[in-house]
């Protein structure tokens, strides 16, 4: 007898790695490999029943739990939507992770 797979139980990906998301806390990548990237939502704005971000902070972390939470950050922005911090986020882990 074959299971149905539950909406909530599918894995979000973008560009092969996968998006998590907590709130306003989005985090793109893998806890497993060394860098991971943390997108906060910081405003939205409500349109047609939609929320959209307009400002977003992007931060490059380091995943080493031995290392104090701010010296965590490798590298950080704020961009104007979620769209543009997606984008970011991908070359950023991308080229981090290729180092």
């Amino acid at each position: 007898m074959a299971t149905a797979k539950k909406k909530t139980d599918e894995i979000l990906t973008y560009k092969g790695k996968t998006l998590a998301r907590k709130d306003k806390i989005l985090y793109y990548g893998s806890m497993a490999e060394k860098y991971i990237i943390m997108l906060q939502i910081l405003e939205s704005k409500s349109e047609k029943d939609i929320e959209l971000a307009t400002k977003v902070s992007v931060q490059l972390q380091l995943t080493d739990p031995t290392v104090k939470s701010k010296d965590r950050i490798v590298k950080k922005t704020e961009t104007t939507g979620l769209y543009e911090a997606m984008d970011i986020a991908a070359i950023w882990l991308e080229r981090a992770l290729t180092r």
